[in-house]
């Protein structure tokens, strides 16, 4: 479904003013649906027909009542002979009620007509479209929320709402259900929706709030004060008491650009809160596991170096320090996850430290080979950058080893490049070194490292592997070797 401002650019004449005056309306206009309980529909003028046809650019039901349309008029384009109350009231720009008959009953629906009116000039109309109730007479609650959908519309006539500061609805912003509070022009309370009466004493406030200034019965009304000031509307969350939190809402009332009164909305979020305390302190809790994790995996790799150095076998010590960088690659994963909030790592802040640590150990005046770190890996889960770790140290441990033999070359640069391609991380590890045995075969070799490698990426990444010759002179055609790993969690 195209979005407002595109119906509006293929249809109508209006600016990027205009449209984002008519943006506003539709982003605040759910609680105007639920205060009349009735379906709500923008109409504006199509390009060149002076007002004789109308695109609906909106449209909106309550969830306050049930809907009349249940067809989506988004989009369609209808004659003024569809709509003839829409078209006097916009050529008039006066509210206008009428009716129209719904197909395919033929059941009669009440229109209200609203001009949209924005520095003088008539955009649209807002319709109210509601089925006639027969034989029933409306409660206090029904009768006072209709009053307050009569107040925003009279303001949406005279070209006072929306307020160019409206704020966007969002899922924690009150709404009309959660309990609505009305206000005079001097802050004085006029009625209570029993779910605000509930909301407020949950915040401690018990008296009877009608005829008073909620400030004087131990509410915090700053935001009341703030959206008179200003005028416009005005969020805020109060937190009278630690374990109830409230969101509180106003929105002032207008008449002739003169503040009339108020609409104060309460929303009772404390179960929200205590749930996101809740999170907060297990995120700690995991941050500080993996703290723990990386200080014991430090204290195994110190271990290691110690027995080491009471080793004479230089292939025994040369085990132990290939052991101890395994180890400190997979407290690198930990060290990040105890830094970052979430199950997620950013993959290169591994990779940079790994191929340092590499470098360190084994980067010599004999055997000077650099390691150069191309592209992005994003963010991976630690269930699959902890293993990938492994594999890049093996692989980068791999071609030190084997692709640089002493004496042979004056230096040599592995690239490791990475990149994301769909739902794939793509790593590439190029050297410039001997290249690959005429008779190498990957699912044959003994070599430890690649057993690691192979190990990991087939069976806990699901990925895959290849290593070929690389494209360089014969006497150091280099080694190409690139990984594919699924990003998505691998299945158990």
């Amino acid at each position: 479904m195209a979005s407002l401002s595109e119906l509006a650019r293929l249809h109508t004449d209006l600016d990027v003013a205009e449209v984002g005056h008519l943006q506003r309306l539709v982003a605040s206009w759910g609680l105007l649906a639920d205060f009349c309980f009735s379906d709500l529909l923008l109409f504006v003028p199509e390009r060149d027909t002076d007002g004789s046809r109308f695109v609906v650019l909106g449209q909106i039901r309550p969830t306050t009542g049930q809907t009349v349309h249940r067809r989506d008029w988004v989009g369609s384009v209808l004659d003024e002979a569809d709509r003839e109350v829409v078209g006097r009231t916009f050529r008039l720009g006066e509210i206008i009620e009428g009716e129209v008959r719904r197909p395919p009953m033929k059941e009669r629906v009440r229109v209200l007509g609203i001009p949209v009116r924005w520095q003088g000039s008539i955009l649209g109309v807002l319709t109210r479209e509601s089925t006639r109730s027969i034989g029933r007479q409306p409660g206090e609650l029904e009768r006072a929320y209709v009053e307050v959908f009569s107040r925003f519309a009279r303001m949406i006539a005279g070209g006072e709402f929306p307020f160019a500061r409206e704020q966007a609805d969002t899922d924690e912003l009150p709404r009309v259900g959660d309990g609505v509070i009305v206000l005079d022009a001097q802050g004085r309370v006029e009625y209570t929706s029993p779910n605000s009466v509930s909301a407020l004493h949950r915040l401690g406030v018990h008296a009877n709030a009608e005829g008073a200034r909620l400030g004087e019965l131990g509410f915090d009304d700053s935001p009341i004060i703030a959206a008179f000031a200003m005028p416009g509307p005005v969020t805020r969350e109060i937190e009278q008491r630690a374990d109830v939190t409230v969101v509180v809402r106003c929105i002032p009332l207008l008449e002739q650009d003169a503040i009339a009164g108020a609409v104060v909305l309460l929303r009772d979020i404390s179960e929200l809160r205590r749930r996101d305390r809740l999170l907060l302190s297990k995120d700690a809790t995991i941050r500080e596991i993996h703290h723990r994790v990386k200080n014991n995996l430090q204290t195994i790799s110190s271990l290691l170096r110690l027995q080491g150095r009471r080793l004479e076998s230089p292939e025994a010590k040369a085990a132990i320090e290939e052991s101890v960088r395994r180890v400190r690659s997979i407290a690198l994963v930990h060290e990040i996850l105890s830094r970052e909030a979430g199950d997620a790592v950013p993959f290169i802040e591994i990779v940079r430290p790994l191929t340092r640590m590499i470098e360190e150990a084994l980067h010599t005046s004999e055997r000077p080979v650099r390691v150069l770190v191309e592209g992005e890996a994003e963010n991976l889960p630690a269930i699959i950058a902890t293993p990938l770790a492994v594999v890049v140290n093996e692989l980068l441990q791999n071609a030190y080893d084997h692709a640089y033999p002493l004496g042979r070359f004056d230096g040599g640069r592995v690239v490791l490049s990475m990149a994301r391609r769909l739902d794939e991380l793509w790593v590439r590890l190029v050297d410039d070194g001997v290249g690959l045995p005429p008779d190498f075969d990957l699912e044959h070799s003994t070599g430890l490292g690649l057993s690691i490698v192979r190990t990991l990426v087939q069976s806990e990444l699901n990925g895959e592997i290849e290593l070929s010759l690389g494209d360089g002179p014969p006497e150091r055609p280099g080694t190409v070797v690139t990984l594919r790993v699924p990003t998505n969690e691998p299945s158990d």
